[in-house]
């Protein structure tokens, strides 16, 4: 997450909870990002979630952060 530059708000290792902030590059619209990480046997379950705090729509900047963001992780 600081490697793509998002401002990491609070993180609990207790509940398995990241929550940061991304800026966008063309805007500079804030987006919210959580990520919740939780045991699933002997595997870890990785579910995100991204929103725009401003407007209705957002382009799909949120869908294309989560995918990318999610298919780094499994790298």
């Amino acid at each position: 997450m600081k490697k793509r530059g998002w401002e990491v708000l609070a993180v609990s290792a207790a509940n398995g909870r990241i929550e940061a902030t991304d800026t966008t590059a063309i805007m500079g619209f804030k987006d919210d990002v959580v990520i919740r990480i939780r045991a699933e046997g002997k595997k870890s379950r990785v579910d995100m979630r991204s929103a725009s705090r401003v407007g209705k729509g957002d382009w799909g900047v949120n869908a294309a952060r989560i995918r990318l963001f999610l298919s780094e992780l499994k790298q």
